[in-house]
């Protein structure tokens, strides 16, 4: 749903709305929280209902980042996008409650509409399993660092140590329930490099994705995340073999024994690089 890259888009500018689905994102978050003044809101939320509902957006997966329900903005927010064709709306500093409060609105709506919290909190951290839990209607989650450096009250820095614990846990939480996860934005713009090895530690974490800030940022990520060469060819070995032995049995790849996780990862890898199991021959 979600994919490699989701894009921030600041729903209060015409020109980057328009342009948005121009950009090769798989997924476009349209901000009515950060990137938006107290006193613009009223009228972003009408410019982002206006262009969700005339725009083609090509089948990127649009999401739309509501303020905080800690504020009086986020039932107006949800209000103006419940009936354009957003796919899902993302939830800052989202706890337990926040989810349930956003899903019963939705409930009442009968909108199909999907949630990904924004875990920026410690104790959002600590609470992942009971959030991802609170409703069906979770599909991903963002990990936002910025936040919850703040929330510590720690440095934040390029090299991202010290948020390896919280990145971590949220990993390993999103495979437990089978849900894509959002490994938090590199807010250098102008650090390519920088980008590219904080998107590599979240890849080997067990992230799906990223998100990005920035249109330029999309390509590293996309090319971090995306399977590598060798990894689909030794993933198309695996599952060849597979079917030569029938589908069971014990069998070698490379001299290797192949067993259970290892056919599952090859399965994920080539999901991953758009090519079909069954087609594999």
């Amino acid at each position: 749903m979600i994919g490699r890259v989701a894009l921030f888009v600041p729903a209060s500018s015409p020109a980057m709305l328009n342009s948005s689905a121009a950009f090769d994102a798989d997924s476009l978050i349209f901000d009515l929280e950060d990137a938006v003044a107290l006193s613009e809101k009223d009228a972003t939320r009408e410019l982002l209902r206006e262009a969700l509902n005339t725009l083609k957006f090509d089948g990127k997966t649009i999401v739309v980042r509501i303020n905080s329900l800690a504020t009086d903005f986020w039932e107006m927010d949800m209000k103006y996008i419940v009936d354009t064709p957003a796919n899902a709306v993302m939830i800052p500093k989202a706890g337990p409650a926040e989810v349930k409060a956003v899903s019963k609105f939705l409930d009442s709506k009968d909108s199909e509409m999907a949630i990904i919290p924004l875990i920026e909190m410690a104790s959002a951290v600590e609470e992942i399993t009971t959030i991802l839990g609170s409703s069906p209607r979770v599909k991903g989650i963002l990990f936002g660092a910025e936040d919850y450096t703040a929330d510590m009250g720690i440095s934040r820095t390029r090299e991202g140590d010290e948020v390896y614990y919280a990145r971590a846990r949220l990993a390993n939480a999103i495979h437990a329930f089978g849900v894509e996860g959002l490994d938090t934005p590199f807010t250098d713009v102008n650090d390519m490099e920088g980008l590219k090895n904080d998107a590599m530690k979240g890849k080997k974490l067990g992230y799906t994705g990223k998100a990005a800030i920035n249109p330029r940022q999309i390509e590293i990520i996309k090319q971090v995340y995306a399977p590598t060469e060798d990894e689909i060819n030794y993933a198309l070995k695996v599952i060849n073999s597979l079917k030569r032995a029938g589908g069971k049995g014990v069998f070698a790849v490379d001299g290797k024994m192949i067993d259970a996780p290892i056919i599952a990862r090859a399965r994920i890898t080539l999901e991953r690089a758009g090519i079909e199991v069954d087609s594999v021959d």
